[in-house]
């Protein structure tokens, strides 16, 4: 049986950034991701990682690409680079609003809305339905009692659970998760983890996540991708291929 599509295609993905007389360049020569993998990009701060979710989410313009297409559904691929090279951030924001979900390092909740509003939001603004799946999602993730709270009278570890049950309410068919246990403690980083794989791995979602020291036993499924440093006078370039 051949393969399927992939969700994600990356051909020679730049993104680079200037200052102080030198210039840093991420470099994705070749990346393929397909539907329902997980993916990890690992590496240290700064090499990277959160400049290329941000293109994966479609919320950074890539400076040049040879190659840069989604395809979230059955359908024929769609070529971001062609969105934004005609500066489409329409087109762009409805492939984001309704395929992606993120999970950002500080959770990203909205403090005016209580948590079961934040998780429900995403699906409000596309016109679903989330009654029922709000708890769902609550229940799993043990935040049910905290429903009814703002994040500001949650712990950091229930913020975080909210944000993931808030990228996952709308189906998306990618969830980007950028460092989602750096800041709670080891057991409860990895109870969220296993929680968050186990949910991803349920909904058959295509899940990417940055970390910078993921050292959990090898998982069938999880995919490593390391990045890797090159120099050329005052250019730094970090490559992620896979």
């Amino acid at each position: 049986m051949a393969a399927a599509p992939p969700v994600y295609r990356c051909q020679e993905l730049v993104k680079r950034r200037a200052g102080g007389g030198t210039t840093f360049e991420l470099l994705v020569p070749e990346l393929r991701i397909a539907p329902g993998e997980v993916v990890v990009l690992r590496g240290p701060s700064g090499c990277g990682k959160s400049t290329l979710l941000d293109m994966l989410a479609l919320a950074l313009r890539p400076d040049q690409a040879k190659g840069f297409s989604f395809r979230p559904e059955q359908r024929d691929a769609t070529d971001l680079w062609r969105l934004w090279a005609h500066s489409d951030l329409d087109g762009l924001g409805q492939l984001r609003g309704r395929h992606i979900g993120y999970v950002l390092q500080t959770g990203g909740l909205l403090s005016f809305l209580t948590a079961r509003e934040n998780i429900a939001l995403s699906c409000r603004l596309l016109g679903y339905d989330a009654r029922g799946l709000v708890e769902q999602l609550a229940e799993r993730l043990d935040i049910s009692a905290q429903l009814d709270k703002r994040p500001g009278q949650l712990s950091v570890g229930e913020r975080q659970r909210v944000a993931i049950a808030r990228a996952l309410a709308h189906r998306p068919v990618v969830v980007l998760a950028d460092e989602p246990t750096a800041s709670v403690d080891p057991l409860n980083a990895k109870r969220i983890l296993d929680l968050f794989l186990e949910l991803v791995r349920q909904s058959g979602t295509c899940a990417i996540i940055a970390s910078h020291d993921w050292q959990p036993e090898p998982t069938p499924g999880v995919r490593i991708l390391d990045h890797r440093i090159e120099r050329d006078g005052n250019i730094t370039r970090s490559l992620f291929w896979g």
